[in-house]
């Protein structure tokens, strides 16, 4: 099953995400993922690429940590996860997302059961129903406020 998500503090809107039941954490598609100093802090700096295409934002984190998490072969490899706010049905999450080079892969990201767990259901015959949801909402928004009276 697939969806539209939107990262608000990333600004990034209308992502693609697969939402998959059998992976437990929830990973968001980066590159060039490194510490750096700022100011004197360490930070992690990574680079999300751009929904056109055309180029790679920047952004730095002071909130993350480094787990071992098993890939889609299995394999266990050392990743760095970061919490962010994610939009899903109109309802704002705050989740973890492992910073994964997901290039080779058609989602850029992919929602995992602890994100998932205690606040949806999954109806794996479905496609689009929170990006659907959103844009219904759009609409009727915009009926209102264009409406006669």
């Amino acid at each position: 099953m697939t969806d539209l998500v939107d990262f608000p503090d990333l600004a990034l809107f209308d992502v693609q995400a697969k939402v998959d039941t059998g992976a437990y954490t929830s990973s968001l598609h980066c590159n060039d993922v490194q510490l750096v100093k700022v100011e004197g802090k360490i930070k992690l700096s990574f680079g999300v690429i751009d929904k056109t295409g055309e180029g790679t934002r920047r952004f730095y984190s002071d909130e993350f940590s480094q787990r071992m998490i098993r890939n889609s072969f299995g394999v266990a490899e050392k990743r760095y996860v970061i919490k962010t706010r994610i939009v899903l049905f109109g309802r704002i999450i705050r989740a973890e997302f492992t910073l994964a080079d997901r290039e080779q892969l058609k989602n850029p990201v992919l929602l995992g059961r602890k994100l998932l767990r205690n606040r949806f259901v999954v109806d794996v015959s479905q496609k689009n129903l929170s990006y659907t949801a959103k844009n219904n909402s759009r609409q009727k928004a915009t009926r209102a406020v264009i409406s006669p009276q």
